[in-house]
């Protein structure tokens, strides 16, 4: 029997970290090879893509996509954990107008700085944020390069604003809402987040444990791995050159059939061997193709 293969996209329940959906993923699938891929927030829901098998060499492009959030700013409140969960550090009377706070929306879409906060699981000197947090300590975190490509007002009333958020890999919606908070005078901490895609991923794509549990065969429910490339080009293998691929050795042009043409030189391409079966990734050198990852 085939070892599955695959992305399993999760709809995360609330105070489940990332690591206890994956301790669970491996009971129902019985299986141990399983990858998440990139930390979600224990109170957070929502998307969480989970390679099988051997996809869990897929992770770390699904963890550099594209995501976007579902989020609310409540204002009037600073937490140390910069959200509501976290121990309230200040409180002010709000009195923000839509104006103002679209204002402040627009300002932070595009290319920006944004430092870390102590409570995340990012790692310096080899010791996780949040651990240093709860032993009562803070030190300097180095800004990270993030872009918010868009902020959607979805709701406003007097100190809860819903918005929209579509950013890039290593944003923290929490940080972004605090700065917000600060800028408009007041303060303000998320107190709702909800993933609603990743990458070509959406929440019409994700499956509850409870629906898992359901399936006779949850590894029906896991995604190929080639439908996060779709537009990649395609190089099905000849008969020929079937030992080449199965070894993972270079590979002519010559030595299959390009869908839908030869890309350029750098390119990433999707290989199937002569049955049609999704193989490998390669990419495309000057005068052959060169192994990237083999499935």
């Amino acid at each position: 029997m085939k070892e599955p293969i695959g992305i399993l996209v999760m709809d995360k329940e609330a105070d489940f970290t990332s690591f206890d959906v994956i301790g669970k993923l491996r009971g129902i699938l019985h299986m141990r090879k399983i990858g998440h891929t990139g930390t979600l927030d224990p109170q957070a829901t929502g998307v969480l893509p989970v390679c099988v098998g051997r996809a869990t060499k897929v992770c770390s492009l699904l963890t550099d996509m594209d995501k976007t959030y579902e989020a609310e700013l409540l204002l009037g409140k600073v937490t140390d954990t910069q959200d509501i969960w976290g121990d309230v550090l200040e409180e002010k009377a709000v009195s923000v107008t839509r104006e103002e706070l679209v204002a402040v929306i627009d300002r932070h879409i595009g290319w920006q700085e944004q430092i870390p906060p102590m409570y995340s699981a990012k790692k310096i000197g080899g010791k996780k944020l949040y651990e240093l947090a709860r032993e009562g300590r803070e030190v300097e975190r180095k800004a990270s390069r993030i872009c918010i490509h868009s902020i959607e007002l979805l709701s406003f009333e007097k100190d809860r604003a819903r918005l929209l958020v579509s950013c890039s890999k290593g944003t923290y919606i929490r940080t972004l809402l605090h700065d917000m908070g600060q800028e408009l005078g007041c303060g303000g901490c998320m107190s709702y987040l909800r993933r609603t895609q990743v990458g070509p991923f959406t929440l019409e794509d994700a499956h509850t444990f409870s629906e898992l549990m359901e399936h006779q065969d949850p590894c029906e429910c896991l995604i190929p791995v080639a439908e996060l490339f779709p537009e990649d080009a395609h190089f099905t293998v000849r008969e020929s050159a079937m030992k080449q691929l199965l070894n993972g050795n270079i590979l002519g042009l010559g030595d299959g059939v390009f869908d839908p043409a030869l890309p350029e030189v750098g390119k990433q391409v999707l290989v199937y061997d002569a049955s049609g079966e999704f193989k490998a990734i390669y990419e495309r050198k000057p005068e052959h193709l060169k192994i990237k990852a083999m499935f």
